[in-house]
């Protein structure tokens, strides 16, 4: 073991209770280390990242979490099996989960985390917050208590005055909550936000706050070893979220001053000491500019502590496993200090036009810039599946920069280089955000997203295809069918077939191509490519009876399974469908008479029945899917004449879920 490693060589073998893109990045820190990581997988992530790049790993159980990633019993013995010294759970699944953490320790295995007594105090928000309120930490003001029947709950909402926020008192991440803006509206609220909380973290217990519609959210890294020293790595910016999911993050927060900082700082270590912390911690506060409130206390490592990382120069994962090992906080806080400016962008497979619904399927073509400044935290690579069991994550782009103006501009150019094909994902989205005066200018709060309604028009990076950009693509399509062509040659046992041919022979045109290309941006842009081959190698090009001679360099083409072309370039890119022009346009089946199910996921609640009159936008049907519910709504007025599925069931994605009578 070499001598980082040293430091923590009570760990020589670490099991890593998570998947995806957290489990690669402690990987990565066990490698420098020289620690042995394993991996645990479930039947949908035999062949994921994290297990192959891992020394070993260990399967625990069925593609749902519940019986996987979530099962103690099943982690433990893959711990047992494979001699593992420590459990690190990163973020999300058993990661704030007592019960977890003291079964680890009754094993005889260290847990990278705090004491489960920590976990306890701050894992219920409501309990949490009564503990803070007797350590002096400013609180937002809500009803915290046990009593969860809806009028004790309503009660409360009345005495805080609306809008208030409905919050899981488990978990994080978004789930389990809801703003409410009249009384009205608390109902269907609270019985939403129960359902999320139980499906996500076991637990349905509630908690209701202030909404504060124009704050900041700003959180405190936290850091605390077994001989009473905590310290804090300065704060990060969270306040642009969409529906209470975080989106881009950033270190140091705009516009704070040392005076702010510093008590904030302070607030976040006495919340720390408040409850004997050890390890790494994040405590939450909203901020308006003036005072700040605490929020909760998240008792594992953030999903945006990169950011924290590279202001810094930490690597907090190292930092866990020593503490975890015994050893005392490698700094004091007089030796940490603030240098340049961090982002990091979540980039998700999710679909702008269904409403960010999130997506599955393959990532057929993936790839990210490769330059100074720029991290890339993903647990994927191109050919990798997005399950619906899990976290549409992609990846977190990650940038540091001098100061912020430069930081932000490297991040527009490292997401304006990313090539993703074969899922819809929120890259435009994120790009756009970076060209938003707003954001630019940090005039932001956590509602600011939310306001859009939907992202401006001009956030979408497709455009209408060029003549360069047909080009490229008849380029593509050229050597496509080449390669098709040297496979069918390959298996050809008559050598004189024109099947043998590999030069685009056609009957009396030689070497004369057709390519039909639509452009899925515009409405009847249809184009005829002519190529014609030359003695050189290349070809002479007709787009729409118009000669072709200027140049298409500049412009990368992906193709995708479904027969559509991607030209990327600096402006964005065009996407053109290749069209077969004997096939005939077949009618969706149930276009105009029925619902579809927009992902796949499990039916959690069904609000209407066979003969129900119903209103465009009223509440059909509840579904959940990568632990978040989406509400299914009426497309129009109109009478339901059937509901095909039930409160429990699963269903695909295109699955008609209620059909309506013509």
């Amino acid at each position: 073991m070499n001598n980082a490693g040293s430091a923590v060589s009570a760990i020589q073998r670490l099991l890593i209770a998570n998947r995806g893109e957290i489990a690669c990045r402690v990987i990565a820190t066990c490698r420098r280390l020289g620690i042995e990581s394993v991996a645990v997988y479930s039947d949908a992530d035999r062949n994921a990242r994290h297990v192959r790049l891992a020394d070993r790993a260990e399967y625990i159980g069925p593609a749902p979490a519940a019986e996987s990633y979530l099962n103690v019993a099943a982690v433990l013995k893959a711990a047992q099996q494979s001699s593992a010294d420590a459990i690190h759970p990163g973020y999300g699944f058993l990661s704030e989960n007592a019960r977890f953490a003291d079964a680890v320790g009754k094993a005889g295995l260290i847990f990278v985390g705090p004491p489960a007594d920590a976990i306890r105090a701050m894992g219920s928000k409501s309990a949490s917050k009564k503990l803070m309120e007797k350590a002096g930490v400013p609180l937002v003001p809500g009803y915290f208590g046990a009593k969860q029947d809806f009028q004790t709950l309503s009660k409360a909402a009345d005495k805080i005055g609306y809008p208030v926020l409905v919050k899981a008192s488990a978990g994080g991440g978004g789930k389990g909550m809801r703003v409410v803006t009249a009384k009205d509206g608390l109902k269907d609220a609270v019985n939403g936000a129960k359902r999320e909380a139980k499906a996500s973290f076991g637990d349905d217990q509630l908690m209701i706050e202030k909404y504060l519609d124009r704050a900041r959210h700003v959180e405190i890294q936290i850091f605390a070893d077994s001989f009473g020293d905590v310290l804090h790595l300065f704060e990060r910016d969270c306040s642009l979220q969409r529906r209470h999911q975080k989106v881009i993050e950033e270190a140091p927060a705009p516009g704070m001053t040392a005076n702010v900082r510093n008590a904030m700082g302070q607030a976040a270590v006495d919340a720390a000491r408040a409850v004997g912390y050890v390890g790494a911690g994040t405590v939450e506060f909203m901020f308006d500019g003036n005072a700040f409130y605490f929020i909760e206390m998240n008792t594992r490592l953030q999903v945006e502590h990169p950011v924290t990382e590279l202001i810094t120069g930490v690597d907090l994962v190292e930092w866990q496993l020593r503490v975890a090992a015994g050893a005392p906080l490698p700094m004091a806080q007089a030796d940490l200090a603030i240098n340049g400016h961090a982002f990091e962008a979540r980039l998700y497979a999710e679909d702008p036009d269904k409403g960010y619904l999130p997506q599955t399927g393959t990532l057929q073509h993936l790839a990210f810039p490769d330059r100074v400044g720029i991290r890339i935290d993903t647990g994927v690579e191109p050919g990798d599946r997005v399950s619906v069991h899990y976290d549409p994550m992609i990846a977190k782009v990650i940038v540091h920069g001098p100061d912020r103006q430069q930081a932000l501009a490297a991040l527009r150019r490292a997401l304006a280089d990313t090539r993703i094909v074969g899922l819809a994902t929120n890259l435009d989205f994120l790009i756009g955000i970076c060209d938003s005066k707003p954001f630019q200018r940090a005039k932001i709060d956590t509602r600011w997203l939310d306001r859009l309604k939907a992202p401006k028009a001009g956030w979408r990076r497709q455009r209408a295809a060029t003549s360069a950009d047909l080009a490229a693509a008849a380029h593509f399509e050229i050597k496509a069918r080449g390669v098709k062509a040297c496979a069918r040659a390959a298996r050809s046992e008559d050598s004189h077939s024109p099947w043998f041919r590999t030069d685009g022979w056609r009957m009396i045109d030689r070497g004369h191509q057709d390519i039909h290309l639509a452009d899925t941006i515009e409405a009847d842009a249809a184009h005829l490519l002519c190529a014609t081959a030359r003695s050189n190698g290349g070809f002479d090009l007709v787009i729409d009876g118009v000669s072709f001679h200027a140049s298409f360099e500049g412009l990368h083409v992906l193709g995708d399974d479904a027969g559509t072309l991607h030209v990327f370039s600096d402006e964005g890119r065009a996407v053109l469908a290749l069209i077969d022009p004997a096939a005939d346009d077949e009618d969706d089946a149930l276009a105009g008479g029925g619902l579809t199910a927009p992902m796949p996921g499990k039916v959690t609640a069904v609000y209407v029945k066979a003969g129900d009159a119903v209103k465009r936008g009223a509440a059909l049907l509840v579904l959940e899917a990568m632990k978040m519910e989406h509400t299914i709504t009426a497309p129009a007025d109109g009478k339901v004449a059937e509901v095909r599925y039930k409160a429990g069931d699963q269903v695909d994605e295109g699955a008609a879920l209620v059909v309506f009578d013509a």
